[in-house]
């Protein structure tokens, strides 16, 4: 029985899926899309999508730095806490640019949202295995804002 078990061990030692996972979650936030199975794609959400919270953390902190003084016990306060969250993310990738572009551009886009930054698109089945491969990528609000209501005006012109 697997009560209270979650996450799939994706037949590998712990210390070859947790590099696995971080090797995926870096080309993730490098290239936005990448292709893999179904079921590394569905151990990898949560895992980039835990990420890209303390980033948007990291990013509101950065904000509040920069509207308080330069030298109030307060502010010292943030810049610790924003230093934290910044080595938690660092820990997984080891590599500062990337961090800084994961909390500087990354999670401003998702500043409205509450979750859900990840898409998984399934694409068929791999030809030498058989096995089942997906899309994942990272959700753009601004794009699927701007594309609806384009199409849904190209159609009213049609009609007419």
């Amino acid at each position: 029985m697997r009560h209270r078990v979650s996450g799939s061990k994706l037949n590998m030692p712990h210390s070859q899926r947790v590099a696995l996972m971080r090797n995926l979650a870096r080309e993730l936030f490098e290239h936005g899309t990448i292709v893999t199975t179904v079921t590394r794609a569905k151990e990898l959400r949560p895992f980039v999508e835990s990420i890209i919270t303390k980033a948007k953390k990291a990013s509101l902190l950065s904000v509040e730095i920069s509207s308080k003084g330069p030298d109030s016990t307060e502010t010292q306060a943030l810049k610790s806490r924003n230093l934290a969250l910044h080595r938690e993310i660092n820990r997984n990738f080891n590599d500062r640019k990337l961090v800084k572009k994961i909390c500087d551009e990354v999670a401003v886009k998702y500043h409205e949202r509450n979750g859900g930054y990840t898409r998984i698109v399934k694409l068929g089945m791999r030809r030498g295995d058989a096995s089942e491969m997906a899309v994942l990528q990272l959700i753009d609000n601004e794009e699927k804002q701007e594309k609806k209501p384009e199409k849904k005006a190209e159609k009213k012109q049609d009609k007419k």
